[in-house]
C-alpha cells in the first residue's frame, strides 16, 4: 500500500503532525510505503516561499491583520483557493501522483486537501484522501470540496458536530484529536530528568515557551516572564526562548536582575520536550494545536499567552472553556492572576484533571489504524 502525507510549512504544526502519522505507521503497521511531501515546495517553490514569509510577517508583525483576514475567509469566495490557483497548483501535483499512484493521501493542511478535492472532482484523481483538522475549531478553508475527501479526523466533539451542521455526513467524520508524537505517552524516569536538568523535587515546575516559530508579543511575553520569576523562591522555572535571540536576552537580564539564576533555566530550543512536560507543574505557552494537545495528554494545566488572532484565539477558547487552561489577557493584572494560580494548589489539581479528560494520547495510533485498517 502506498501513503502520501502532505504538509506544508505555515507555522511548525502541519508538519510535526505529519511527521507523527509517518513515524507511527513505520512502527505500527507493515507493508506500507509512506511518503512525507511538503506539497506546496513541490506544487511550485516561488508560491511556496511568498506565501509562508507573507504567513510569518504577517503573525509575527500584523496579528489583528492576519486574524481579520481568517474570519473574513472563513466565508465567501476568500475560503477557497481561487479556481484559477487550484488549477496552476494542481497541475504539478498531478504529474506527482501520477508517478507515486498513492492508494491513500493523507493531508494535514487545508490547501493540499483542496487541490486533491478538486483533481477529484475533475476525476484525474482515484486516491481516497483524508483531510486532518490540526486546531480546535474548523475554518471553511479544510471543508472546500469536503464532498470529494473521504475521511475528516478532528479534535473534538464540538468539531464534530460543526462539520455535520455544514452537510458534511457523520461517517466521514472521526474525532480523534490531533495526531502527536508517541513520545509524550511514554512513562519517563522523573527522578532522572530532574537531575539531567538540575532540578529539585520539592518545587513546581513551570514549563515557559516563550513564543515559538514568531517569538511573538514579546513585551507582554516578559510581563508574564517577570510576573512568574517574581515567585521563582517557590517554583522552578524552564524557559525556551526559540529563534528570538533578543528574547532570550530579555528572558537572561530578567533573571541577572532579580538574582533568580539557581532557579531559572533558558534554552533557545530543546528536543525534550516529552521529557519536560512530563515533570512539570504547568505549562505557558501560545495555544497552537499541535502544543496544546501535548500539554493535554501530559496532564499540564494550560496558561496561555499571545494567541495568533484566528484560530489559535479559538484553540483558547475552547481549552478556557473546558477549564482546562487560563488566559491571560492585556489587560489583566499580570501579577495577581500568576500569584492566585500558583497559591491555589486545588484549582491547578482540577486543571490537571480536566486537561485529562479531554486528552486524547493516543490520536495519531488511532488515526493510522482507521485509515490503514480500512484500505489495507
Amino acid at each position: 500500500m502506498k501513503v502520501i502525507i502532505f504538509y506544508a510549512k505555515y507555522g511548525g504544526g502541519h508538519l510535526s503532525a505529519a511527521r507523527s502519522i509517518e513515524s507511527c505507521i513505520h512502527e505500527n503497521f507493515k507493508n506500507i510505503d509512506v511518503e512525507l511531501i511538503d506539497f506546496m515546495e513541490y506544487a511550485s517553490k516561488e508560491f511556496n516561499k511568498i506565501t509562508t514569509k507573507a504567513y510569518s510577517e504577517m503573525a509575527k508583525k500584523a496579528p489583528k491583520t492576519w486574524g481579520h483576514l481568517y474570519w473574513k475567509s472563513q466565508k465567501g469566495p476568500l475560503a477557497h483557493i481561487s479556481t484559477t490557483s487550484n488549477k496552476i497548483l494542481s497541475i504539478k501535483l498531478k504529474k506527482l501522483l501520477n508517478i507515486k499512484k498513492p492508494d491513500l493521501i493523507i493531508s494535514t493542511h487545508p490547501f493540499s486537501s483542496q487541490i486533491c478535492g478538486y483533481l477529484k472532482k475533475h476525476n484525474k484523481l482515484q486516491s481516497k484522501i483524508a483531510t486532518i483538522i490540526t486546531d480546535f475549531a474548523s475554518h471553511d478553508q479544510w471543508l472546500v470540496y469536503n464532498e470529494y475527501i473521504d475521511y475528516f479526523f478532528v479534535a473534538c466533539k464540538e468539531m464534530e458536530q460543526e462539520l455535520y451542521e455544514k452537510g458534511i455526513s457523520r461517517s466521514k467524520i472521526f474525532v480523534t484529536g490531533i495526531p502527536i508524537s508517541s513520545k509524550f505517552m511514554k512513562d519517563y524516569d522523573k527522578k532522572n530528568i530532574l537531575k539531567e536538568f538540575n532540578l529539585r523535587q520539592d518545587k513546581k515546575i513551570v514549563l515557559f515557551f516563550g513564543g515559538g516559530e514568531f517569538g511573538l508579543g514579546k513585551n507582554f511575553t516578559l510581563q508574564v516572564f517577570h510576573a512568574f520569576v517574581e515567585h521563582s523562591n517557590d517554583i522552578q522555572i524552564i524557559a525556551i526562548s526559540g529563534k528570538n535571540q533578543k528574547l532570550k536576552t530579555a528572558f537572561q537580564n530578567i533573571v541577572l536582575e532579580k538574582h533568580t539564576e539557581e532557579n531559572i533555566q533558558i534554552f533557545e530550543y530543546t528536543n525534550k520536550v516529552p521529557e519536560l512536560m512530563s515533570i512539570s507543574t504547568l505549562v505557558v505557552t501560545k495555544p497552537g494545536g499541535l502544543t496544546s494537545s501535548e500539554s493535554l495528554a501530559s496532564g499540564l494545566p494550560i496558561v496561555i499567552i499571545n494567541p495568533i488572532p484566528g484560530q489559535e484565539e479559538e484553540n483558547a477558547e475552547y481549552l478556557v472553556k473546558n477549564n482546562s487552561a487560563i488566559w491571560i489577557k492585556k489587560d489583566d493584572n499580570i501579577s495577581n492572576v500568576v500569584n492566585n494560580l500558583l497559591s491555589n494548589p486545588v484549582q491547578l489539581q482540577e486543571m490537571k484533571k480536566n486537561a485529562l479528560l479531554i486528552a486524547k494520547p493516543n490520536s495519531t495510533y488511532n488515526i493510522c489504524k482507521i485509515l490503514l485498517k480500512k484500505n489495507n
